[in-house]
């Protein structure tokens, strides 16, 4: 019994000392909140900026005023996402030519054609690796969501 008692107060102890490494305070570790950024009050920050890195999290064409889809089709949705994920870019000192990689999420490739069309307005030369993937829905019945890793020029 006392040997299973020392063994949780060491596991115990060891939870309580390492506890601040995986909390948001976590040195080197910045959270990336924009002013002009739809806030949704969910559990989730827009970017976080760990060294150089910049991790952005998915987003879909939102409009920062009222956090709706933009109407317009995936045109439109592209180019708004695209807007947005440049605030959280610029809020981290960096820009689309910082982006190292996009992972694109698109509920009807039918709609493929138009979508690289905004895209390639962004991403005009040196495009990033990127990986395209088709999903049966998104949030708010988006068509379009992107997420992406930037990294800062040192």
């Amino acid at each position: 019994m006392k040997k299973h008692l020392w063994l949780f107060l060491a596991v115990y102890v060891t939870g309580l000392l390492t506890y601040p490494v995986l909390t948001a305070q976590t040195p080197g570790r910045r959270v990336i909140q924009p002013a002009k950024f739809p806030n949704m009050g969910l559990p989730y920050s827009p970017g976080i900026l760990a060294g150089d890195t910049l991790y952005l999290a998915g987003q879909l064409g939102r409009d920062p005023a009222t956090t709706k889809i933009v109407p317009g089709g995936i045109e439109a949705e592209t180019r708004q996402t695209l807007t947005n994920i440049r605030e959280v870019l610029r809020e981290a000192g960096m820009d689309f030519g910082d982006v190292v990689t996009v992972t694109a999420y698109i509920v009807d490739f039918k709609d493929f054609d138009a979508y690289n069309k905004v895209y390639r307005e962004f991403f005009p030369k040196d495009p990033p690796a990127r990986a395209t993937v088709g999903v049966a829905a998104l949030n708010q019945g988006g068509r379009v969501e992107l997420q992406m890793i930037a990294v800062k020029p040192r």
